[in-house]
């Protein structure tokens, strides 16, 4: 399984993962939620694309990605059969985080017709085992099965563009890039918001 996100992420230590999950959730200004036990952090970009992240005491989390225009979208299929199984593979600890849960703006739920559970949909399902990442058996057997591009379609590779694994990830490094796509009228905003996210920064070093 080659994709340089993924390896990226891997090499990535557990506290740096969580602590860019814990900006990038301030960024997008999502409020952190205890599940059972689970830190939940999140960002969405206000367009339909997310990252949630479970991050359980003991050391084991759970990344659910999700792209809207993808194939990946079993929430516009209403398949319920199938969105619970690309959670196979996944420790039922870590699944019941998501099962029977309020849905929220970053996981709505599918519900099963014949018995009313509910479980948040996701396109990528990807969890961690205290040592390493792994991808749901099921998820990466279907697209296997299907010939889908896992990471492109899952919403893998845009939904974790942000956090920048495998690069710096400081408040220059942000701004830099929104200054890239021409977000600042000029230097004095570009500087207030340099300043505005040192402090989000400094929260969470």
């Amino acid at each position: 399984m080659s994709n340089a996100m993924w390896d990226a992420l891997a090499a990535t230590p557990l506290p740096e993962v969580r602590r860019r999950a814990a900006v990038m959730d301030d960024l997008a200004e999502v409020k952190p939620v205890t599940v059972a036990g689970a830190r939940r952090l999140a960002w969405n970009d206000s367009g339909g694309q997310s990252a949630v992240w479970y991050f359980a005491e003991d050391g084991r989390v759970l990344l659910l990605t999700f792209d809207h225009e993808s194939d990946l979208n079993l929430y516009a299929e209403e398949d319920f059969a199938l969105q619970e199984s690309f959670y196979e593979g996944v420790p039922g600890s870590l699944v019941a985080l998501v099962r029977d849960r309020p849905e929220n703006y970053e996981s709505l739920n599918l519900t099963d017709s014949a018995t009313g559970r509910t479980i948040h949909y996701a396109g990528g399902v990807f969890w961690y085992d205290g040592t390493r990442w792994h991808v749901s058996d099921a998820l990466a057997e279907y697209c296997r099965r299907e010939d889908t591009d896992l990471f492109g379609e899952s919403g893998f590779d845009y939904c974790l563009g942000g956090y920048r694994f495998g690069q710096d990830f400081t408040p220059e490094t942000v701004v830099a890039l929104r200054d890239e796509d021409g977000r600042y009228e000029d230097e004095k905003e570009k500087e207030a918001e340099l300043a505005g996210l040192r402090e989000v920064f400094a929260r969470h070093g």
